[in-house]
């Protein structure tokens, strides 16, 4: 069963680390996303994390709010006492709507935390599964912290 298991995440987490990275080409980086993540406590196979977003776009537009969550589902095991993230979004043109990144994203994780760690997340998703989050995503978190998985974001507009 294990075996079962380890295989599939590591397999959903090259098929959406794939699917990213063909999601960038031939699209725009139209913004910054910084999320600050609410404390997490790893229950060995999978944990959950609040998110307060702010998304800065690149085109001058004023800066806009997202709340949600990020569940993970792999090896987690450890706590954090919360951090930030940060993701550079990519879209297929520059012209993206207010509120346009609110949705389900996911891709892959890995976080490492000893004392300070670092951990990047890469995802596709929001409205049309037309965004992808790429990993200027280097998560800052105080804690100690193992975990490799699948991420499954969700973003709603305003807090």
């Amino acid at each position: 069963m294990s075996k079962v298991f380890s295989t599939f995440v590591a397999a959903a987490a090259l098929l959406s680390m794939t699917a990213a990275a063909s999601a960038q080409q031939n699209n725009t980086k139209v913004g910054m996303l910084t999320c600050k993540t609410s404390a997490s406590l790893g229950l060995i196979i999978g944990s959950h994390q609040g998110l307060a977003c702010k998304f800065e776009p690149n085109n001058g537009r004023s800066a806009e709010l997202y709340s949600g969550y990020i569940n993970r589902l792999g090896v987690d095991i450890g706590f954090t006492a919360g951090g930030v993230m940060a993701w550079a979004v990519i879209a297929h043109s520059a012209g993206v709507p207010a509120g346009a990144l609110a949705g389900k994203y996911i891709g892959a994780s890995g976080d490492i935390a000893l004392g300070f760690g670092v951990g990047g997340n890469a995802l596709i998703g929001g409205s049309g599964r037309s965004f992808a989050l790429q990993p200027l995503s280097v998560e800052g978190e105080v804690g100690v912290n193992l975990a490799l998985g699948v991420a499954g974001l969700t973003l709603a507009s305003g807090r």
